[in-house]
């Protein structure tokens, strides 16, 4: 099922809800659309709940938004559809907007995971670009948003940046929606996938050292997109969570982890 949630400030949120169980919010990567990936939805005992981020699909764009901005639209959307407790899954950019939520929603947050999700921006012990294989769209977004659409505008994607396993996953493979998800997101202009890219590189609006709910981090040592490293820092400041390497993955093929630990997110 597919909605539009209009909320008080005037925007409109898209929203998907489907399956039956364990509420779980999905959180998508960047750029995409919020319908829910054809292997998870495959998965049984889940209430899957998501929608499209501010400036993608159907919702209204949110300039100057924050990854933590993510907590209020997921309590506005829980409220709309009568659930008080839930799960959060994300993916990538996704994996930081699930966090938001596990941080600023201690009371309705069960469990975390988090599939290859960036570090906060350059903390002092860790060394943020190193491993990236293409990071020119993070650097434009450091300078702002005119250079950021600039290099967006561009439309070039370094090939490199996926190992075969990621090429493979999206090309015909098990994360082939992730493709079409990502046409989908741009159709109507680059705003959310700009909006995503400003609020990595600025304060989150909330600290990760305040999860408290289990955290399960899964993150593929072979990323080139955000590197290991990445995970492992997120590992050290989270209280409590597991760290879940996956040595022959990359940024795309680590979603099948997912599935893997499907039974975690159940409360």
């Amino acid at each position: 099922m597919e909605t539009d949630l209009p909320l008080p400030d005037g925007r409109t949120l898209h929203v998907y809800d489907t399956g039956s169980g364990t509420p779980v919010f999905w959180h998508h990567g960047t750029p995409q659309i919020g319908a829910v990936p054809t292997p998870l939805l495959a998965l049984q005992g889940i209430r899957w709940l998501s929608y499209d981020r501010p400036g993608y699909g159907g919702s209204t764009d949110s300039p100057g938004r924050t990854v933590g901005s993510a907590a209020a639209d997921i309590a506005a959307i829980a409220d709309s559809l009568g659930v008080t407790r839930f799960s959060v899954l994300g993916h990538s950019g996704g994996a930081n907007h699930a966090l938001a939520c596990a941080a600023l929603l201690p009371d309705r947050v069960t469990r975390c995971v988090s599939a290859a999700a960036l570090a906060p921006f350059e903390p002092t012990d860790l060394d943020w670009w190193a491993g990236m294989v293409a990071p020119e769209e993070l650097r434009a977004s450091v300078v702002g948003r005119e250079a950021l659409a600039a290099q967006l505008a561009e439309g070039l994607f370094d090939e490199n940046s996926f190992t075969a396993a990621d090429h493979a996953a999206v090309s015909g493979g098990a994360w082939s929606d992730l493709g079409r998800n990502s046409d989908l997101a741009t159709a109507n202009g680059l705003g959310g996938m700009i909006d995503d890219d400003l609020a990595y590189v600025v304060p989150w609006g909330f600290s990760v050292e305040d999860i408290r709910c289990p955290t399960l981090l899964l993150h593929g040592v072979e990323d080139r997109v955000i590197p290991f490293s990445h995970g492992g820092w997120l590992a050290k400041h989270i209280p409590g969570a597991t760290l879940r390497p996956s040595p022959s993955d990359g940024h795309i093929s680590v979603l099948d982890r997912i599935l893997d630990v499907v039974e975690w997110l159940h409360d």
